[in-house]
């Protein structure tokens, strides 16, 4: 058995992340780490546990978690990891990263979006960014960071990839609609997400200048072999869970003036992501909806050629929590580990 621990447990995530172990065969959580609920039962704080779990919760000390486990999960703030971070403590245990502490390579970049400075720099070049379905042969059992990525930037490059990476559009081009229920902004009690603000409304935030932005352009900068810029716009909607994305692109035309049709891009999907277990493109007509994949680790993906615009418009979907979140962090374990990938994620979406 893998026996895993998990600082951050009672947030949003942190229980996704317990929900989905309960399940996988080859784990056992043995340390559930919360600073806000000590030696409170784990099944007190989310009763959906209870008789389910029976543990405590745990402080957050890694050092000693470290001993004790054979991966961290942390699902904590940026800044958490990055602080207390050691050559000893990466040396003992293998660690996947919810935060953005080590998703972005260039230091300055991630300390200017997140406007904190980072502690422990010399580890980024070392974790591998968790997008599984891009960098899975780099996950290995040798690999001991993983930098799991973040809800929308999961979505969003996932959705653009393919036709970044066979370069069918000018991904400087790129415009990124995203919206996002509000366990996104996680479980701490804020105005802005109370019920009376978040109901019967929509809205935009972060314009032009969303922290998710840089490991966007970075990601599909690596797609495209050279720089991205995107203008990346997110939304908050009143729903609990899922992420939608409407992605505007300008398809690059041939020499002779014509653009890729319909068949030639759902044919690089295809030999993209035919094989992947967790990503469905849908048929021709069918638009993505974050309804389809609740509770579930997949992302649903399809696209409308706009010949009027010589524009592609992509769509995607995922569940925030599960592939945005725990979902993707399991399926890193999973890969850390030497199992199969989908072990514990085989979770039909929750309708309705």
């Amino acid at each position: 058995m893998i026996r895993a621990g998990i600082i951050g447990a009672t947030g949003y995530a942190g229980e996704e992340l317990v929900r989905i172990l309960t399940g996988h065969r080859e784990t056992e959580i043995v340390w559930y780490g919360s600073r806000s609920y000590i030696d409170k039962k784990y099944s007190q704080v989310y009763q959906n546990m209870f008789r389910i779990v029976e543990d405590i919760c745990k402080d957050d000390d890694l050092e000693e978690l470290a001993k004790q486990v054979d991966v961290i999960f942390t699902a904590t703030p940026q800044g958490f990891l990055a602080g207390i971070l050691t050559e000893e403590i990466l040396s003992a245990v293998k660690i996947v990263d919810l935060s953005a502490d080590y998703r972005i390579k260039d230091v300055a970049v991630y300390e200017k979006w997140y406007g904190i400075e980072h502690k422990s720099p010399r580890f980024i070049a070392e974790a591998v960014y968790g997008l599984c379905e891009i960098n899975r042969d780099r996950i290995t059992e040798q690999t001991r960071l993983v930098a799991n990525p973040g809800c929308y930037t999961t979505c969003s490059i996932l959705t653009a990839y393919p036709l970044v990476k066979e370069g069918l559009i000018d991904g400087n081009t790129l415009i990124v609609d995203a919206k996002s229920g509000t366990s996104g902004a996680g479980r701490g009690a804020k105005t802005a997400n109370l019920f009376c603000e978040v109901n019967e409304n929509i809205k935009a935030y972060g314009v032009a200048g969303h922290r998710h932005t840089p490991e966007i352009e970075e990601q599909l900068g690596y797609a495209a072999g050279g720089s991205v810029t995107v203008s990346f716009t997110p939304h908050l909607v009143p729903m609990n869970r899922g992420i939608l994305v409407t992605e505007y692109a300008s398809l690059r035309r041939r020499a002779d003036g014509s653009l890729p049709s319909e068949e030639e891009i759902r044919a690089v999907y295809d030999r993209y992501y035919g094989n992947e277990r967790f990503i469905r493109v849908l048929e021709k007509g069918a638009c993505p909806e974050t309804r389809w994949v609740e509770g579930s680790n997949y992302v649903d993906i399809n696209f409308v050629v706009d010949e009027r615009t010589g524009r592609v418009i992509m769509m995607g979907v995922l569940d925030n929590l599960v592939k945005g979140a725990a979902g993707q962090a399991v399926q890193n374990m999973n890969l850390l580990f030497g199992l199969q990938e989908s072990q514990g994620l085989e979770l039909v979406p929750c309708f309705p």
